[in-house]
């Protein structure tokens, strides 16, 4: 039987920054904005490529504190392509950091599984971006 993750709820203090900051500036998919009844409302935005979802929203979700959430990380073919690409958005993200030996080769499939950088939304929830060049074109899924 498969267990697959769908979705992960990222407690925020401003639904709409942080549409705007996932759809707009990271590049997550809107799937859907929803109003479910008063005061109550979900955002669900995907990563694309991705087979899970965030959900934000207002009303009828778990109570977390806005921020609070921490570890989440996303995986990429082309880790400097990657913080580029976020960085001309306007995003603040460290610079790639390895954590495992250096081969020193200068290149860049050699950050695969070590290759990381960070980032965070505006509310502090936490992510790292990891690169793993096989992702780039991965097997289709078994049935």
């Amino acid at each position: 039987m498969d267990w697959t993750l769908e979705v992960v709820v990222v407690p925020v203090s401003d639904v709409d920054r942080a549409k705007a900051f996932y759809a707009d500036q990271i590049g997550f998919h809107l799937d859907f904005d929803v109003v479910v009844g008063p005061g109550q409302r979900l955002v669900q935005l995907t990563p694309k490529g991705s087979g899970c979802s965030i959900v934000i929203g207002e009303g009828a979700l778990p109570k977390m504190p806005p921020g609070s959430l921490k570890g989440l990380q996303l995986v990429v073919a082309d880790l400097p392509l990657a913080r580029s690409t976020l960085v001309s958005a306007g995003v603040d993200v460290t610079e790639i950091e390895l954590f495992g030996p250096d081969p020193g080769t200068g290149r860049p499939e050699d950050l695969d599984n070590i290759g990381f950088f960070h980032f965070a939304d505006p509310d502090g929830n936490a992510w790292s971006v990891q690169q793993i060049s096989a992702r780039a074109n991965p097997p289709a899924p078994h049935s």
